[in-house]
């Protein structure tokens, strides 16, 4: 019998606040191992400054944006952030080891459905250069790159957009 992989135990569903302490760990790690190939360390350490390695400030982030995670066993192992009424994505992390198998890929899916529901057109990304690179490849439009500084130090970004065909009702 073959053994199931991680992406086939996956679920996708609206995070809950026990979720939030994961979030901080995909972030940490997500920035720390899984961004390594494009930004310097003091870039990384700066950026997984920003948010603090605890629960409590995912919890926050959790009441100002729509948040949908992949759940693998109970545990949140990816999630994107989702501001509905401005049609943005604010941010989408999946644990390195997990990275390249769909997942993210997939959060974006119910992420787009989820805004053409609400009648979104458009919607926008601030995406690092490991994800951006692969948002292009997925049809989004890259509208150049920024600098943002995080800490002291800057740190490249790729602005992004993607039309999205409204759902009728």
């Amino acid at each position: 019998m073959a053994k199931s992989s991680a992406a086939s135990r996956i679920l996708y569903r609206e995070a809950l606040p026990r979720d939030a302490l994961d979030q901080a760990e995909v972030f940490h790690h997500a920035v720390m191992q899984g961004a390594a190939a494009h930004y310097s360390l003091a870039q990384r350490e700066a950026w997984a400054a920003v948010l603090p390695r605890d629960a409590s400030a995912w919890a926050a982030r959790q009441a100002l944006f729509t948040t949908l995670v992949a759940d693998c066993d109970g545990r949140c192992v990816g999630f994107l952030e989702l501001d509905v009424p401005h049609g943005r994505i604010e941010t989408l992390y999946v644990w390195p080891s997990l990275a390249h198998r769909g997942i993210g890929s997939t959060l974006l899916i119910h992420a787009e459905r989820l805004l053409r529901e609400q009648g979104v057109s458009r919607v926008e990304i601030e995406a690092s250069l490991m994800l951006g690179e692969g948002l292009v490849r997925r049809g989004w439009t890259c509208h150049g790159e920024e600098w943002v500084e995080r800490g002291g130090e800057c740190l490249p970004r790729l602005r992004l957009s993607k039309r999205l065909s409204v759902i009728e009702t």
